[in-house]
């Protein structure tokens, strides 16, 4: 039976050592792999290729589809894309799975029967990475948040509860502020939650939820979660846990996956043979389950935790009175080899199904389209005269901007109504909001390049436009807070 291939990348500081340790685990537990290794990250970007990435890797990784991947530096400074995100969103990555438990008492922890998974949703939200710069004082990011998006992580992470004998599934968004992007995620959930009857499904405001996680985390079991609060707090619950440095993560899309540890790759560390290398040895566990080899997953895994019950740590989880030996990166790796076929005799031991290892099937729901109408436009203007008063802004554009068909109905500042009728107290910045809605109706396109005209004739300075559209006559656009 031929070798299943997998691309392999050591990355830069402390890569190369662990991951050498994490593959020595893997093929003396009999990993039946092919690698082709490739060269990421600094080496390249540092070459002028601000991606991080050259093609030749995209031609292996198209092959393999399997990425075995160690933690990367970006070079500081502007100009250089995250090769994280850039691999994630090119092959279709979109669902970021990360375990966090606790070892207690062999790593030290607040929470000793915590076991949760984060499934983080891994290619839009503020991670899209579309940004502007309008004015002197302020900037953007775009928060995009799609329907297709949030249904296939809120299905993957309720297929993963089912397959994994989870109870749970729980998801946290700011819904209460953001209420149409991560609104459209919470009703994506509890849509895709009742057709799973027998899984419990709750829902929490991401602030009060991490606070939540933080404090309680065995209340929850598998939590799902748009892109920037899932990464955020997939770190909290890996260092609750124990360490960051324990922790792996599976990147899965329906024709690839990628493996790293979630750390970083702490340059400080590196070519010591200090680090720990059990995160990316874990997500090495999590790609031998994806591949079909679950045997050797199990073996690598019930090693890994006799050697934590043995008290064979690395240092940053080393603690007198219960670590027996300080190892190194190597070392700690040998040390795992000489217990596989061994099981831990306090932690719980592991146990991967056997078989074809199926990849998860996402049926979308096909949803009939709207009716979409226009019926105004936001004009972003950039306007820092009269120390930015609104009553002074608002009345020149009101008697200056006459066009037929409009109205202006609002200007804001940062998102807050300052005219008409804002409060004096409001600080503003250089950066205006102004909303025109349509006196009946719906308006045109044209009608749009008319308003627009007049308002870069009466001297104003327009950053940006957004459309404002109705759906089945349900509006498709925010108020302004203090409307």
């Amino acid at each position: 039976m031929s070798k299943t291939p997998i691309t392999v990348a050591k990355g830069d500081g402390i890569g190369p050592e662990i991951m050498d340790a994490s593959l020595h685990v893997l093929l003396e537990a009999g990993a039946d792999i092919e690698m082709e290794e490739v060269v990421v990250g600094e080496k390249i970007y540092l070459q002028g290729n601000t991606a991080g990435v050259e093609s030749s890797t995209w031609e292996s990784l198209r092959r393999t589809k399997v990425f075995y991947k160690a933690p990367l530096t970006t070079p500081q400074g502007t100009g250089f894309k995250s090769m994280n995100v850039t691999t994630r969103k090119t092959l279709g990555l979109y669902a970021n799975v990360r375990p966090s438990a606790s070892y207690h008492p062999f790593v030290k922890t607040k929470h000793p029967v915590m076991d949760l998974v984060i499934v983080r949703e891994n290619e839009e939200d503020l991670y899209a990475g579309i940004e502007h710069r309008h004015t002197d004082e302020t900037y953007q990011c775009l928060k995009l948040i799609t329907r297709p998006g949030s249904e296939k992580i809120i299905r993957y992470a309720f297929e993963y509860a089912v397959r994994n004998n989870r109870k749970k599934v729980t998801a946290f968004t700011k819904d209460n502020i953001m209420k149409m992007t991560d609104g459209l995620f919470h009703k994506v959930f509890e849509e895709v939650g009742a057709e799973y009857p027998n899984i419990e499904k709750e829902h929490w405001i991401v602030d009060i939820g991490a606070a939540k996680m933080a404090d309680t985390p065995e209340a929850f079991d598998v939590i799902v979660l748009p892109n920037l609060y899932g990464d955020i707090l997939s770190d909290v619950a890996a260092q609750i846990a124990g360490s960051v440095g324990l922790a792996g993560s599976a990147n899965i899309g329906e024709g690839a996956a990628m493996f790293e540890a979630i750390h970083g790759s702490a340059p400080r560390r590196a070519n010591q043979n200090l680090a720990n290398p059990s995160g990316l040895l874990l997500a090495g566990v999590m790609m031998m389950v994806h591949i079909g080899q679950p045997e050797v997953a199990e073996r690598v895994h019930n090693a890994w935790l006799r050697t934590l019950e043995d008290g064979v740590h690395t240092y940053d989880i080393f603690r007198d009175g219960v670590s027996k030996e300080k190892v190194g990166t190597k070392e700690f790796g040998q040390a795992i080899v000489a217990r596989l076929g061994q099981q831990p005799q306090t932690l719980k031991p592991v146990s991967y199904a056997k078989g074809e290892n199926k990849p998860l099937e996402i049926v979308l729901k096909v949803l009939p389209p709207t009716k979409k109408e226009l019926v105004g436009i936001d004009v972003f203007i950039n306007w820092n005269e009269a120390n930015k008063n609104p009553n002074v802004f608002g009345d020149a554009l009101t008697s200056k901007v006459q066009v037929p068909g409009f109205r202006l109905s609002m200007v804001s500042n940062r998102g807050q109504k300052v005219y008409p009728g804002g409060s004096p107290e409001t600080f503003c910045v250089d950066h205006w909001r102004c909303r025109f809605l349509a006196t009946e109706g719906t308006i045109s396109h044209s009608q749009i390049t008319a308003l627009l005209q007049t308002v870069a004739d009466a001297g104003f300075d327009f950053t940006k436009t957004e459309n404002l559209y109705t759906f089945d006559g349900e509006k498709g656009f925010s108020m302004g807070q203090g409307e």
